[in-house]
């Protein structure tokens, strides 16, 4: 072989050799760096602050239930807070005060979200939109033997006695209104001692949430009979929601932004109802008692056995019998002679 395609050969594979030393370096170097994650900093948590466990809008009543102690961020601790074993008042205080503006569920609750018993504004700040407070005076008995607390829903049973033109007088009990909020009894808005704990005590008077309208009628059946109150379970507001949405009474926009369409909701939930009230009557508890309203029966009539001398042939001479008749045929003549008559 010639000497100089031997040299050119391996000059050829020195090239080849150094040039993919040079690519291999080359496309390791430029290879895609490796992600590293950046460390975040966190917020560092400060002391507890007082929150609400759920949505409380205004005119809502606290509990015991309606708020808790959860971590907060120290650089967003504000001074209306409530903070833990900071704040001079103490979470049981706050049991029977009234939300003065919307809290949502998660938020810290300050100072001036709320309004005390006894500061100016307070019952007002209770009650809802269009409505007005009215107390009635009630016992141990009608009053579900004190266990009605204020937040509590009832519904109101007037008991009369309806008097008629004869016979005993007819009992009946009716269902006057339902789903009726009672703000407050005996003017304590809070029925809970201090551990929070629910206290069972007898009171004589009521102060509930009504329309204007209602109001109206819970002060004529004040003069009418005795009130009642029947306690509510939580479960029947939704009840009563779901039958007035069926018959119609109640008409929820089908395009309606889901945020207003459970606001609309709740709100016609935690209204009164005054309509499809329902009766008992005496008859339906006792079979000794009556049904309907006594009436006075027609004044009897007494037989006539002289025949006034105009009366036309034929005709029933009828006067004021007393007590059990005979009637007695003359011709066309008839005449009723009571027994024992002549």
């Amino acid at each position: 072989m010639d000497v100089k395609k031997i040299v050119l050969l391996i000059g050829a594979l020195v090239v080849a050799a150094v040039t993919a030393v040079l690519a291999k370096n080359m496309f390791t170097g430029a290879s895609a760096p490796q992600a590293s994650a950046t460390p975040v900093a966190q917020q560092q948590l400060g002391p507890e602050v007082l929150v609400a466990t759920r949505a409380l809008p205004v005119g809502t009543i606290i509990d015991a239930e309606s708020f808790r102690f959860q971590p907060w961020p120290q650089g967003l601790v504000q001074p209306a807070y409530f903070i833990k074993d900071q704040t001079p008042t103490k979470p049981q205080e706050l049991i029977g005060r009234v939300v003065r503006s919307d809290i949502t569920a998660g938020q810290p609750i300050s100072a001036g979200s709320l309004i005390k018993p006894g500061e100016r504004g307070f019952l007002a700040a209770a009650l809802g939109p269009g409505m007005r407070a009215i107390t009635v005076g009630v016992s141990a008995t009608s009053s579900v033997a004190g266990f009605v607390f204020p937040g509590d829903r009832v519904d109101m049973v007037l008991t009369q006695s309806v008097d008629g033109q004869g016979g005993p007088p007819l009992k009946v009990s009716e269902t006057i209104i339902r789903n009726i909020r009672v703000l407050a009894t005996d003017q304590r808005m809070s029925a809970q001692g201090e551990d929070g704990k629910p206290v069972v005590q007898n009171f004589s008077s009521v102060t509930l949430e009504a329309t204007p309208k209602i109001a109206e009628k819970i002060a004529v059946a004040q003069t009418i009979g005795t009130l009642s109150l029947s306690l509510r379970s939580l479960s029947d507001n939704n009840a009563e929601l779901e039958r007035a949405i069926a018959s119609g009474e109640v008409k929820v926009p089908e395009n309606a932004d889901p945020k207003a369409e459970k606001r609309l909701l709740i709100e016609i939930a935690s209204k009164p109802i005054d309509t499809r009230s329902t009766f008992t009557v005496g008859a339906d508890v006792s079979r000794f008692q009556r049904s309907t309203i006594p009436h006075a029966p027609p004044p009897p009539q007494q037989a006539n056995s002289n025949p006034s001398p105009s009366a036309a042939p034929g005709a029933i001479i009828v006067s004021r019998p007393l007590g059990p008749v005979v009637r007695v045929a003359r011709g066309n003549n008839i005449t009723i002679v009571p027994v024992g008559g002549k």
